[in-house]
C-alpha cells in the first residue's frame, strides 16, 4: 500500500494556472456552430462537460478541430453550419454529467427538423428537466422524457414560434435554451426573469451579431439573424478560482495571484462577498475583450473573516460557489448561515446533503 503523508501549510504562494470558464465555454461553442464562417474559441475549458458540448456538436455535423498547448490553454476551432445547419445525429448526443449541455442544446435541436435524444450518465438522467421542457413545447417542439421529466429527452423538432416567458425559477441555463430557440422561431422571443442570472449568453449573442433588447430581467432576441462566427478570447474560471481563493484566504502565509479571470457583474457576487467579510483581495489590470471584463487577483491570507448568512438573491448568485463558502464558514468569526439553496440538492448529486455529511465528518 502506498502511504501519503500531508502536512499542514502556512500558505499559498506563487501565481495559478487556471481553466477557461465553463459557463463561457458551453455558450460559445454552441453559437460558433450556428453562425456562418469559423470561430476560434481560446482558452476552451479543459473540463468533461465542456468536452461533452464538442462531442455533441460534432455528432450533428459540426466540423472542429481541438488543439492543447502547455502555456495557451485549449484551442478550439469550429466550422460554423449557420442557423438551421446541423444534421440528425446516427445515435443518441451524449451529455454525461453536463445539465449545461443537455438543456442549452435543447433549446438548439427544437428548432430543427428531425428526432435527436439527449441522454446523460446515471446522476444526470435523475435530474428533472420540466422547467426547460415547458416552453420550448410552448414554442411548437415536441418533447418527451422518462416519466414525463428525466432524461433521455426525444426532441422532435420543427418550426417555432415566439413566446414570452416567465421563468418560475431563476436559471440561466434556461434562459438560454429559450433564446436560443428563439433565434430560430420570426419575431420577438423574450425571457422574464424573477432574479438577474449571468449573462454570458446575452453577451455572446450580440457578440455574433444577434438583435437583442435587455431591459433590467427582461431579455428580448429577435429570430433569424445573421450570426458571424469570430475569435473569442476566454477569461479564466471564476467559480473554478474560489476553491483556491478561499484556502489562500483561510492560510496565513498566503500570497497567491489569480491570472486573467473573468469579472463579469453577474458572477463576482463571490468577490463582493470576499470583500465584506474583510477578505485581503485586490483586482488589478482589468480589461475588456469580446464584452467580457476579466482581470488578476492577488490574494493574502490572514484576515479575520466575519461570517454571517447567504440567503434569496445572494444564493442565486453564489449557487456554484456555496459548497467551498461553506468550508470558509467554519473558520470565520459568526460562522456562515446558508438559506434558499434548494436548487443544490437537485445538482449532479445533493451538494447540500453531501456538504452536510463531510463537514460533520470534519
Amino acid at each position: 500500500m502506498t502511504e501519503q503523508i500531508v502536512k499542514p501549510a502556512r500558505g499559498l504562494v506563487g501565481t495559478a494556472r487556471l481553466p477557461g470558464d465553463k459557463s463561457i465555454s458551453h455558450r460559445l461553442a454552441i453559437l460558433g456552430a450556428l453562425a456562418e464562417g469559423a470561430t476560434t474559441l481560446e482558452n476552451y475549458s479543459t473540463g468533461d462537460d465542456c468536452r461533452r458540448t464538442l462531442d455533441c456538436l460534432a455528432a450533428l455535423g459540426v466540423s472542429l478541430k481541438v488543439t492543447d498547448d502547455d502555456r495557451a490553454g485549449r484551442r478550439v476551432r469550429l466550422e460554423g453550419c449557420g442557423l438551421g445547419g446541423l444534421q440528425a445525429p446516427a445515435g443518441e448526443l451524449e451529455a454525461g454529467n453536463s445539465g449545461s449541455t443537455l438543456r442549452m442544446l435543447a433549446g438548439v435541436l427544437a428548432a430543427h427538423p428531425f428526432e435527436s435524444v439527449l441522454a446523460g450518465d446515471t446522476s444526470l438522467n435523475q435530474r428533472p428537466m420540466r422547467r426547460v421542457m415547458e416552453p420550448l413545447r410552448q414554442m411548437g417542439a415536441t418533447l418527451t422524457a422518462r416519466d414525463g421529466e428525466y432524461p433521455p429527452l426525444r426532441i422532435r423538432g420543427g418550426p417555432l414560434q415566439p413566446i414570452e416567458y416567465a421563468l418560475p425559477v431563476a436559471s440561466a441555463q434556461v434562459k438560454t435554451a429559450i433564446l436560443l430557440a428563439g433565434l430560430h422561431a420570426p419575431g420577438a422571443t423574450i425571457v422574464e426573469e424573477p432574479l438577474r442570472t449571468r449573462d454570458h449568453t446575452e453577451i455572446a449573442l450580440e457578440q455574433f451579431g444577434a438583435s437583442l433588447e435587455r431591459e433590467r430581467r427582461r431579455i428580448t432576441v429577435y429570430g433569424r439573424p445573421r450570426l458571424r462566427g469570430k475569435t473569442f478570447h476566454i477569461p479564466n474560471d471564476l467559480s473554478a478560482a474560489a476553491f483556491l481563493l478561499v484556502a489562500a484566504l483561510l492560510l496565513p502565509e498566503s500570497n497567491l495571484v489569480l491570472p486573467a479571470v473573468g469579472l463579469n457583474p453577474t458572477r463576482t457576487a463571490l468577490l463582493d462577498f470576499l470583500a465584506g467579510q474583510g477578505a485581503g483581495i485586490k483586482i488589478l489590470d482589468v480589461e475588456e475583450a469580446e464584452g467580457e471584463l476579466r482581470g488578476d487577483l492577488h490574494v493574502r491570507g490572514g484576515a479575520r473573516l466575519k461570517g454571517g448568512s447567504i440567503e434569496g438573491s445572494l444564493t442565486v448568485a453564489l449557487i456554484d460557489e456555496l459548497p467551498v463558502l461553506a468550508v470558509l464558514g467554519t473558520q470565520s468569526e459568526e460562522g456562515l448561515r446558508l438559506r434558499d439553496a434548494a436548487e443544490l440538492r437537485v445538482k449532479e448529486s445533493d451538494r447540500l446533503g453531501a456538504l452536510a455529511e463531510n463537514l460533520r465528518r470534519l
